[in-house]
């Protein structure tokens, strides 16, 4: 091994503490979160230069993966909130500018939430910073590497996706 991380270190102190530790669990388990804690934090920096919040970024990113127009209960079901919550979202992001509600092209009775052009710039702008981020770390790796990565990260997830057994 000609590198070491600061995983590597962690993984050394914990061996004599616990004996049966497996290295190789620890070390993918505590790598994961390290990343996913990078990527989070790269994330919140990039939306400060967007002046957005967590919240304000999570509702336009959902809107823009349903096409930039979606109805308040896709959004809650999107988000995992209450109807409620995704109304006042959003009030807040119609003030800004960000998103409107137009009348439905589907249904008279329904009133759809649409990403303007303001929602998008600022959403792609946000983005466009995390996906450098997370190209640049990806990219230390080949094709074939960050697929096998991607098809053995989509294993444990279906694991993680089942109920423990009793």
């Amino acid at each position: 091994m000609e590198h070491r991380d600061w995983t590597d270190g962690h993984v050394a102190r914990w061996l004599p503490v616990l004996p049966h530790l497996d290295p190789d669990v620890e070390a993918a388990v505590t790598r994961m979160k390290l990343v996913t804690k990078h990527l989070r934090r790269f994330r919140e920096n990039s939306l400060v230069d967007f002046d957005l919040q967590r919240h304000e970024f999570d509702t336009l990113h959902a809107l823009a993966g349903r096409h930039g127009r979606a109805v308040p209960s896709q959004l809650a079901d999107d988000l995992g909130l209450a109807p409620p919550s995704v109304t006042a979202r959003v009030d807040a992001l119609v003030a800004r500018g960000f998103v409107r509600r137009t009348p439905s092209v589907t249904d008279r009775r329904r009133i759809d939430i649409e990403l303007t052009e303001d929602g998008r710039a600022a959403w792609l702008g946000a983005m466009d910073i995390l996906g450098h981020e997370e190209y640049r770390l990806l990219g230390t790796l080949t094709a074939d590497e960050r697929r096998t990565l991607s098809d053995l990260l989509r294993r444990i997830m279906l694991a993680a996706e089942q109920p423990p057994a009793p």
